[in-house]
């Protein structure tokens, strides 16, 4: 059995502080098992590992290293903190290119052991400035399968969020629904509240081709909404916080 999947469901933010602000939109990711890749894309007509189709995943779009395997370089970041030890494989929730295009806010890499036990997470978290960096962290189920991680927000995402802040990661590991959240908070609590939501479909042409229909939002790219939401921040009067100097010419910046 496949254990690549497409995820279909809904990105939802919350913004509380200073002035409220709610989005939420229609999209669908899909789980690849980084060793099921290749024979995915020979037996999907609509599904391509290189290459233009109606979707696509390419591996340059996450790697730092264009002379790496995925699977290796994933591996790589979690030797670094001491959590590759026992990691079989790795699956990757993403959103797809569509027609040959994509952007995407947050890849999320979980990381099993022989044993389908979750090991470890990646969130690869990118900016519209081409930038991007890995929140590296070990994963322990909780309360109802549930996984918990906090990290301190190293990495200028959005123009309208101070540098000074935290996130708390919530996660339910895809097997027949997926959850995906990021609660940002400041001193005084959250001011912003991020959720992806998605029931799993098996992956074939058909789900494929249901899914481009339905989510026509991600088909006019991502980057659209995300610049249609920043002008409606922007009339509503919401504070803009500049990068800083130093960092803007870093393309990918190290993990942490």
């Amino acid at each position: 059995m496949s254990r690549s999947a497409l995820y279909a469901g809904h990105v939802v933010h919350d913004r509380t502080r200073p002035k409220r602000h709610h989005l939420r939109y229609g999209v669908f990711m899909l789980l690849l098992d980084l060793d099921e890749v290749e024979a995915l894309s020979a037996r999907l007509r609509l599904f391509s590992r290189r290459g233009w189709n109606l979707i696509g995943f390419h591996s340059r779009d996450h790697l730092d290293d264009p002379g790496a395997t995925l699977k290796d370089e994933v591996l790589a970041k979690l030797s670094v903190h001491g959590l590759a030890e026992g990691v079989s494989s790795i699956r990757v929730l993403t959103m797809p290119r569509v027609l040959g295009k994509g952007f995407n806010p947050l890849t999320v890499f979980f990381c099993y052991d022989a044993k389908d036990g979750l090991v470890a997470t990646v969130h690869a978290v990118r900016n519209t400035f081409g930038q991007r960096h890995d929140y590296v962290m070990p994963a322990r189920l909780g309360r109802d399968g549930w996984v918990e991680q906090a990290a301190d927000k190293a990495f200028y995402v959005s123009p309208f969020l101070p540098m000074d802040l935290r996130y708390s990661f919530e996660t339910r590991p895809p097997i027949e629904d997926v959850h995906v959240g990021v609660d940002v908070l400041d001193e005084a609590g959250i001011v912003l509240s991020a959720t992806f939501e998605g029931e799993r479909r098996a992956l074939t042409d058909g789900a494929i081709l249901k899914a481009l229909v339905g989510h026509p939002w991600q088909v006019a790219g991502v980057l659209v909404a995300i610049h249609w939401e920043a002008l409606k921040i922007i009339l509503k009067g919401f504070r803009f916080y500049p990068q800083d100097k130093g960092t803007r010419g870093l393309r990918r910046p190290a993990a942490t």
